[in-house]
């Protein structure tokens, strides 16, 4: 097969190998040891948002998955933008991984202002990783809402969240 660089054509020879693999088999190909591959599923995975939206939550909330394919799975999440994905976004800051974690918090914060209430209902969580995973994230999206709520978390126990509020605030009212 030969590849012409021009967009129209690129654009359809894309689309015929998104059409090849199944949502399934894209996703397993984050984990693969080949970072073209990787980038790859990425793209595909992108370009297909809207039938894999689904299959990437469900990723995101099944015991097991490899780090990986959550952490690709959480950007695609974020890149995509719906509002069905914040919720399991949100889950996925109680990861065991903190590189997964750290995915899930950029994602909601690419989620912008739709983001912005369900991150201020959890900055009273028990763990204090979500609590600052929520602050890093509100931080980035900076809603003036979250000035009172992230106000409240200068004095908390954990380093990481009292910095990721210092973060936050200073972002917001700059």
């Amino acid at each position: 097969m030969r590849i012409e660089f021009n967009g129209n054509k690129v654009y359809k020879i894309i689309g015929v190998i998104a059409m090849e693999k199944t949502i399934k088999q894209l996703i397993e190909d984050l984990n693969n040891d080949d970072e073209f591959v990787q980038e790859e599923a990425l793209g595909l995975l992108e370009f297909r948002s809207e039938e894999s939206l689904d299959p990437l939550i469900e990723v995101l909330s099944t015991k097991g998955t490899n780090k990986n394919i959550k952490m690709s799975s959480a950007k695609l999440l974020g890149i995509i933008g719906d509002e069905k994905a914040i919720d399991p976004l949100i889950a996925t800051l109680k990861d065991n991984n903190k590189l997964v974690r750290r995915e899930a918090s950029t994602a909601l914060s690419r989620m912008g202002d739709k983001a912005v209430d369900p991150l201020i209902a959890i900055l009273d969580d028990d763990d204090w990783r979500v609590r600052g995973a929520a602050a890093w994230a509100l931080g980035k999206i900076g809603d003036k809402n979250a000035i009172g709520p992230l106000k409240s978390l200068l004095d908390d126990d954990s380093g990481f969240v009292r910095t990721g509020a210092k973060f936050a605030l200073d972002n917001i009212e700059e």
